[in-house]
């Protein structure tokens, strides 16, 4: 049993097996085990690891502005030419009057051609991918929060679940005890046949709560195995994880805005944003190059066995006028910019709102176990009393069912409570920015971003990616 201090109040967190009077296994699954799993299995979050090593790749895409291009090119064939003189200037020569030739030319060359000033072009596609990486990375950071959020939610939802359906069977084992209590009673003229049917209702009605309290079960299992990649087997009591939390609210909204991840991906757009406009504008700037080339060409006529040749030019492009889709670009750049800084705005309102929903949710939770535990006791001695006076003929039957249902009630009211305390505290922490695998010190290898992009900046050549594809 897990204890906090609320309010200067002593509050028994009674997790969820505890309460339904399931023993839990030396070994069994723990949340942060879940969690663990789900960090290194779901497969939304591989496929958004993978996309960010994708956009890792931007990056020497644009430094390939300032690197030499190379071409090389080669040629062979067979050239046949054949004239034919006029016979009478043939004459006069002593010639013949039809000659024929025919050579078999070849070749190689290189071109290189390397960019001196491309109006900043380079440059600002640099620092536009470098931004891209950023980003993607908050969204991946974004994606780790969604999916440790789901896992602690499926684990819990198992949990609550597997404590409903233990509930549901206890609910009926009792109802059908009264059942045979009434008609006992019923045989010995001590209650009427409106009694006994009463009772039979109650049983009927808690057998199909108990098929959807399974269904309910099964539903659950397959999403924890959808999200953490392991089927559930003797789940221990997940808890609440307060020690991590802002300190209140107002904390939590600070640290959502200035952290959370949508926030600062939606930041780093706009810095790629502003970057993509500045490679519109270079459209209009002049560009200057220097080219070289060397060839050498082999009997490209009858009088020629070899020729070779080499170039040397600086080159100078000056755009007048492109038709006008340079300048609907810049046009283009700077209204998506503009619609970027919006969408960031639109992310810190929405932090901002979460921030207060999932911590009035948190509140909401540990009020209601407050309220459930009382209850629990409460209904616990009204059912005790309510069957000693109908034992006496002081209380119906019906008001013995209504005690059973009562009591019933407030034990699944806590057990929905108390996993709405855990899921809770969970939403917090992601919805402040703050939820990970470092930050719950989860026993399990981080994936660092920053490891591939190193690997693959400066590279010049090879078509393998780090991973050996």
């Amino acid at each position: 049993m897990w204890v906090s201090t609320t309010g200067g109040k002593v509050v028994a967190w009674a997790a969820v097996a505890f309460f339904v009077g399931i023993a839990v296994p030396a070994k069994a699954q723990t949340l942060d085990q879940a969690l663990s799993a789900a960090y290194r299995n779901n497969p939304t979050l591989n496929s958004q690891r993978a996309a960010t090593r994708a956009t890792d790749e931007y990056v020497p895409i644009a430094l390939a502005g300032y690197r030499p291009q190379v071409f090389g090119s080669a040629y062979v064939g067979a050239q046949w030419a054949e004239t034919r003189l006029d016979s009478g200037y043939a004459a006069l020569q002593g010639s013949s009057s039809l000659s024929v030739a025919k050579t078999y030319p070849t070749g190689v060359g290189i071109t290189i051609s390397q960019t001196i000033y491309d109006g900043l072009r380079t440059a600002n596609s640099v620092r536009s991918a470098e931004s891209q990486v950023r980003g993607q990375r908050e969204l991946l950071r974004n994606t780790e929060q969604l999916v440790l959020l789901d896992a602690a939610t499926a684990y819990m939802n198992v949990l609550q679940n597997a404590a409903l359906v233990e509930l549901q069977k206890q609910n009926l084992e009792a109802l059908r005890e009264e059942l045979r209590a009434a008609r006992d009673r019923f045989s010995v003229g001590e209650i009427t046949r409106t009694d006994v049917a009463q009772a039979e209702a109650s049983v009927a009605n808690a057998q199909s709560e108990l098929a959807l309290a399974e269904s309910n079960l099964n539903t659950a299992n397959a999403v924890f195995y959808q999200v953490i990649g392991l089927r559930p087997a003797k789940l221990s009591p997940g808890r609440p994880i307060d020690r991590l939390l802002p300190k209140s609210e107002k904390l939590a909204v600070e640290s959502g805005l200035t952290r959370h991840p949508a926030v600062k991906s939606a930041e780093f757009a706009v810095d790629a944003g502003l970057s993509n406009v500045k490679v519109a504008e270079a459209a209009l700037s002049p560009t200057l190059t220097l080219n070289g080339s060397a060839s050498s060409d082999y009997n490209s006529s009858l009088s020629v066995s070899r020729q070779t040749s080499a170039a040397a030019t600086l080159n100078l492009s000056v755009p007048i006028y492109q038709g006008g889709s340079e300048y609907a670009t810049i046009r283009q750049a700077k209204e998506t910019l503009g619609q970027l800084r919006i969408e960031v705005d639109v992310n810190r309102e929405q932090v901002r709102a979460n921030v207060v929903q999932y911590w009035g949710s948190l509140e909401a939770a540990k009020a209601a176990i407050e309220s459930a535990q009382a209850a629990v006791a409460a209904n616990e001695i009204a059912l005790r009393g309510v069957r000693e006076e109908w034992r006496v003929g002081q209380r119906t039957t019906l008001d013995v069912l209504n005690a059973q249902t009562a009591l019933f009630d407030a034990r699944a009211s806590l057990v929905i409570a108390q996993r709405d305390r855990v899921v809770a505290s969970y939403a917090v922490l992601s919805a402040s920015g703050n939820l990970s695998a470092v930050k719950l010190g989860l026993k399990v290898p981080v994936y660092n971003p920053q490891v591939h992009y190193n690997q693959v900046r400066d590279a010049w050549i090879g078509v393998r990616t780090p991973g050996g594809q």
